[in-house]
């Protein structure tokens, strides 16, 4: 689902004289000579598989593109091809009214390259490559658990480029406090002050989920599924394996087995006059640990972090999270079978005590337990995750001669058909975890029939995901299969490609292939403006995210350390970037472009700015990173186009 990641107060600020004509050249498109190009060429700037269907993309007025031509140069500028630009795929805005393609697919000599225009329009594209699948992708792979290594807190921290330090070591001792309540809009806290339950957990360590220093279980354990599933592709890759690790450990202890209790959050984003929150301070993490405080003081609760919990001791827990919570547990059964059975069986057990304690007849009236507030991330379906539990403990099972497999295979498919029965039916993102679940279960059927479910209904299931963005694409200049005016279009755009790559294993049809390239390049620069939405990648990617730590000790004028890997929201709808965000110690970055350079560039009701204020375009996050990185992972396995 799309939906804002936080309501945040905001305090208003602009970008004003960010004045940078350092990247200048590459966000038009065009020689930096020209000041107002005729047209912007957009390509993938990582780069094309070799072998599989390659596109560009040329945007600019009518006339112009209508008789340009285009030609391909190497690295020492020598011409490799040539020829007219493609019949017209739609308009934009009014600055770039015509959308026409540049068709590469003939280019399949490794190298980098760069399309330049000629005739009657002038422009210049990025760099880009061609190479073998496995070497475009598993740099980005690196990259992506760069991020996660920067997001990481606790005692057990990774320095790294940004210099992190060991953070919120108050967490081993927190306070776990009853559910808070909130305004409609999940704006502000209504109670006067947060009751404490009289339990304390260790909740220290884990990730912050994005540009704050929040902890969700829900995010958590949706990225430690993918990192698990991505591993399988990449096992030579001990720096991914060490953040699954990492993802685990904070889990298991937000799951009490001897209380029956499942942690839900740590830490507050919405607050009152009483309670401060993560979300009042731009901070480096490790300043929380420093505060002296003491109880009652509104800063209290930002070194004291409260834990909310998903379900009282011992009763029902909001069926999404378990569900998610025992399918990783049942992952992580999974991956030690072979090399530590009994650690498997301890990992089993725990994923069928979670999956137990699932409530299955959830109240359709109230939201279902994902944060606090639930604004942060609401969900709306929970079938989907407890298909996913069902299908990785009947798998475990199978792999531990586990005579429970059958019970859970017949589960898994129950609510499977519930899922594809509902109406509330998405497609891969952190609120719908169909696409994961229906490709294992399809392997627990082995073939089978079970709860009116087989295959083929999954795999139908998946054609209907991606048929959507097929649809949406085919109605796109930039052949766009995610919503340019709404959160989360970039994740949603990596989860497509990420379905499009399972499918093809689980079915041998290889019918998304050339759909689920043109999403990569998408997201990594072949889209109106101009950018790749993963920091590092391209020429030109986000150089201001919304991100404490990139903020105060990354690099602000482009010369120096980035939040390397981290993967943006990407455009939003224009209303949305009313008012950017802003702090009294939140530093001026001057790396990007001032905000109103991209404006040439929004069309469609949406908008992309690249500023350090914009947390609805540029702030990164757990979720959209793995899911990336996912997407990355298979597709650098997948050589087959």
């Amino acid at each position: 689902m799309n939906a804002s990641r936080r309501p945040v107060l905001l305090v208003t600020t602009t970008a004003a004289s960010l004045g940078v004509v350092l990247v200048a050249m590459n966000l038009y498109g065009a020689a930096s000579t020209t000041p107002a190009p005729e047209a912007a060429v957009r390509v993938d700037q990582v780069g094309y598989v070799r072998g599989e269907t390659k596109q560009a993309y040329v945007m600019g007025p009518s006339k112009a593109l209508a008789g340009a031509r285009f030609k391909v140069v190497d690295a020492k500028d020598k011409v490799v091809t040539a020829g007219r630009l493609g019949a017209v795929t739609g308009h934009w805005n009014a600055k770039y009214p015509s959308v026409r393609t540049v068709d590469l697919s003939e280019l399949d000599a490794p190298g980098t390259y760069r399309i330049l225009l000629t005739g009657t329009a002038t422009g210049r594209s990025p760099a880009f490559r061609i190479a073998d699948a496995s070497e475009l992708m598993t740099p980005l792979v690196r990259d992506n658990v760069r991020f996660l290594q920067a997001q990481r807190d606790g005692a057990d921290v990774l320095p790294g480029a940004l210099k992190h330090g060991p953070s919120h070591l108050a967490d081993e001792d927190a306070t776990v406090y009853a559910d808070p309540h909130y305004d409609e809009a999940g704006e502000e806290l209504l109670d006067e002050r947060l009751t404490p339950t009289g339990d304390t957990v260790d909740a220290s360590g884990g990730w912050f989920d994005a540009g704050d220093f929040l902890k969700f279980t829900g995010t958590t354990s949706y990225s430690t599924a993918e990192l698990l599933l991505a591993e399988r592709d990449l096992p030579a890759m001990p720096a991914l394996s060490a953040e699954a690790d990492h993802g685990l450990e904070w889990l298991d202890k937000m799951w009490d087995g001897d209380s029956g209790t499942l942690y839900a959050q740590v830490g507050i984003g919405a607050g009152n006059d009483a309670v401060r929150t993560d979300h009042d301070v731009w901070r480096l993490p490790e300043a929380d640990d420093r505060l002296d405080v003491s109880p009652g003081d509104p800063d209290h609760t930002i070194k004291h972090r409260p834990v909310f919990r998903a379900n009282a001791p011992g009763e029902p827990i909001t069926p999404s999270l378990a569900g998610r919570v025992a399918a990783v547990f049942a992952l992580a059964a999974r991956r030690t079978a072979d090399s530590d059975p009994d650690r498997a069986r301890e990992w089993l057990e725990k994923a069928a005590a979670v999956y137990e304690q699932a409530d299955t007849d959830p109240d359709p009236d109230k939201p279902l337990v994902t944060a606090f507030p639930t604004g942060f991330y609401p969900e709306d379906s929970w079938q989907d995750d407890m298909e996913f539990a069902g299908a990785e403990l009947a798998l475990a099972a199978r792999e531990l001669g586990d005579d429970r497999e059958g019970d859970w295979t017949g589960e898994a498919a129950r609510w499977a058909r519930a899922y594809l029965d509902s109406d509330v039916k998405g497609t891969l993102n952190v609120a719908d975890v169909s696409a994961l679940a229906h490709v294992d279960l399809a392997i627990a059927l082995d073939g089978a029939r079970s709860n009116d479910v087989g295959a083929e209904d999954l795999y139908k299931d998946l054609r209907r995901q991606l048929e959507d963005g097929v649809h949406r694409a085919g109605h796109d200049p930039f052949g766009a299969g995610a919503v340019y005016d709404d959160f989360d279009a970039v994740p949603h755009t990596f989860g497509l490609v990420a379905t499009a790559r399972l499918y093809a294993r689980a079915t041998g049809d290889t019918r998304y292939a050339a759909f689920a390239g043109r999403q990569r390049g998408w997201a990594l620069g072949a889209n109106p403006w101009g950018t790749s939405f993963v920091i590092g990648a391209g020429e030109v990617y986000p150089h201001c995210p919304e991100h404490q730590l990139a903020n105060l000790r990354g690099s602000l004028d482009g010369n120096g350390a980035i939040l390397r890997g981290a993967v943006v929201n990407g455009p939003n709808a224009a209303d949305e970037l009313a008012d950017l965000n802003g702090f009294p110690t939140m530093r001026k970055c001057t790396a990007a472009p001032p905000s109103g350079a991209w404006t040439d560039f929004d069309g469609k009701g949406s908008r992309y700015v690249d500023d350090v204020g914009a947390w609805q375009t540029v702030e990164p996050s757990l979720d959209f990173t793995t899911t990336a990185l996912l997407a990355f992972a298979l597709t650098a396995q997948d050589e087959s186009h």
